[in-house]
């Protein structure tokens, strides 16, 4: 493996674009630097010859995309059932399917869940997405995935103790 071919620069470029999506308070900023990542991802992804996560990345990165104009439920069915067929199609043994399952749990909850659920749900996707990116060799997405999985369990966790501390002011 090499540290500075160009699939793991362009994965290094995902991690920069991911890590300021979170740090954006806008949530229109939020999305779009995440549909610029998973631009890159699904780039990065085809270098390193994984077509699933590329094909699950360019899905997510429109689904990030057109997220900022609508949160239909049809919409979201439509990327879930796109996510299966690429699976289908591209899916070359049981690890092609972890990007996809991924990328469905995320489509799930950034349409139809919010709070702590979402995030608990996002965590989980975020999870598949990092056993997907240290199986394909991809440093910057391995980098970028433990970081949001480690930020998101803190704030899952200060969300739970606000919440604990509301109930227990009641």
């Amino acid at each position: 493996m090499q540290i500075f071919s160009a699939a793991q620069c362009v994965g290094y470029a995902a991690f920069v674009l991911g890590v300021s999506a979170f740090l954006q308070k806008s949530d229109r900023r939020l999305r779009t630097l995440n549909a610029s990542e998973s631009l890159a991802y699904a780039v990065h992804f085809t270098l390193l010859g994984n077509p699933s996560a590329a094909a699950c990345s360019l899905l997510s990165s429109a689904r990030s995309f057109l997220s900022l104009k609508t949160r239909s439920p049809l919409l979201a069915a439509f990327f879930i059932a796109m996510n299966v067929i690429l699976g289908f199609v591209l899916a070359k043994c049981g690890a092609g399917w972890i990007p996809v399952i991924g990328s469905c749990f995320a489509t799930v909850a950034i349409f139809f869940m919010h709070g702590v659920r979402m995030r608990m749900m996002l965590l989980v996707s975020t999870l598949m997405w990092l056993a997907n990116n240290i199986l394909s060799g991809s440093i910057g997405g391995t980098l970028l995935e433990f970081t949001i999985a480690a930020v998101n369990t803190v704030t899952i966790a200060r969300m739970l103790k606000l919440r604990a501390q509301v109930s227990e002011a009641r």
